[in-house]
């Protein structure tokens, strides 16, 4: 959803949290009114939007000002956590727990709030891992071809994507890429990042035609998953990195 500008390597700003050294990402927006600051989900980067008159120097100086507050989000991210037998994993906003019998199919099987998965333990991570990649893939699929249908608009090519910085994404060409990890989360925050991305697909910016086509798609809550996603997304990335 969201395109960040960045400079060469040897001119990122960066900001000192702590123990850490955080490179500043700056994105102007033309509908942004006041500069905000945002720790990247997977606490990558330092985040500032500001409006499309404000100062680099400026956003460099306000994130730097606000390092005790990203050292204290740093904290909040979550470990990774791979996982194993016993453990539980997110599916579709639910915890499932994984039981694991070397007799059972390999193949995940979803039945009574667990997990249930067979073949060798030394390689549970990657068929786990393989399994959400494929039933974001189904998922993704069904919610791009209903919203679609919504926009009057053929369904475009769908990417999954494993981007460490963006839920979503709509290219020029029309292709949509998606985060897999939204598979974890709830049905409705994931749906909403494919209506945002389709309504791209009729509004290619954030004015409030685009806007408009989102509430017009999008059946729940928009602000509501945005808020989810805000507070619990870093989460995602904790079992698969």
């Amino acid at each position: 959803m969201i395109d960040w500008l960045r400079r060469p390597p040897a001119e990122t700003p960066v900001v000192d949290c702590g123990t850490r050294r955080l490179p500043i990402a700056i994105r102007r927006r033309a509908d942004a009114r006041r500069m905000t600051l945002r720790l990247a989900p997977d606490g990558s980067e330092a985040r500032v939007t500001l409006p499309q008159w404000g100062r680099t120097a400026d956003a460099v100086a306000f994130a730097r000002s606000r390092a005790a507050w990203l050292a204290q989000q740093l904290a909040a991210v979550p470990q990774a956590a791979p996982p194993v037998a016993g453990a539980s994993l997110a599916y579709r906003g639910k915890a499932l727990t994984i039981v694991h019998e070397p007799t059972l199919p390999r193949r995940p099987e979803v039945a009574d709030g667990a997990l249930r998965v067979g073949g060798p333990a030394g390689t549970l991570h990657q068929r786990l891992g393989r399994w959400l990649e494929s039933e974001a893939r189904r998922l993704i699929q069904a919610d791009l071809a209903e919203y679609c249908a919504r926009a009057c608009v053929a369904a475009p090519p769908l990417a999954l994507s494993r981007a460490q910085r963006r839920w979503g994404s709509c290219a020029s060409n029309g292709t949509i890429r998606i985060n897999w990890r939204l598979v974890m989360a709830p049905d409705a925050v994931r749906r909403s990042v494919v209506a945002h991305e389709v309504a791209h697909l009729l509004h290619f910016d954030h004015s409030p035609r685009f806007h408009a086509a989102l509430a017009g798609l999008f059946e729940s809550d928009v602000a509501e998953a945005n808020t989810w996603l805000k507070t619990h997304g870093r989460g995602l990335y904790a079992a698969f990195g």
